[in-house]
């Protein structure tokens, strides 16, 4: 196994009870066709916050001032790509533009969802992150053994 862990940065738009999803144009059918978050990875030498706003004007090109963000929900992950991750939400219902597809590469569509009617095909990943958001949790984990496993025993 890897001995790092990348950061995430999610990001939930939300308005009027409903929030932002984009869907993945990706080479790997596990994730093809799938909606997830606007989100990516912590770059070197920027806060988790710069990072969250980075990725929303990226890929639904909106403006969102870092101080508008606010932390959801925080998820170790294993097994939702080669390495193990720390998955950091922010919510915000404030930011300057439409969001529309910036990435269409990487993305199908842009489309809001009800938050207690999100789509099937949504990512498990970033579905921990909408519904801690609703749920008002702050802490899980995801992909990892219920016990530790412990060398020689």
């Amino acid at each position: 196994m890897p001995d790092r862990h990348l950061i995430d940065v999610h990001v939930l738009l939300v308005s009027d009870g409903h929030v932002l999803l984009t869907q993945r144009r990706d080479p790997n059918p596990e994730f093809d066709g799938r909606w997830h978050l606007p989100s990516g990875k912590l770059d070197a030498g920027e806060s988790v916050l710069h990072a969250a706003a980075r990725e929303a004007e990226e890929e639904v090109g909106v403006l969102i001032d870092p101080a508008d963000l606010h932390h959801t929900h925080t998820t170790h992950v294993n097994g939702s790509g080669p390495e193990p991750r720390l998955g950091l939400f922010f919510h915000t219902h404030h930011w300057i533009g439409e969001p529309t597809n910036r990435e269409p590469d990487k993305c199908a569509d842009v489309r809001w969802f009800p938050l207690h009617n999100l789509p099937d095909q949504l990512i498990k990943y970033p579905a921990e992150g909408i519904h801690a958001y609703t749920a008002g949790t702050t802490f899980s984990t995801h992909g990892w053994p219920l016990y530790p496993i412990r060398a020689g025993v």
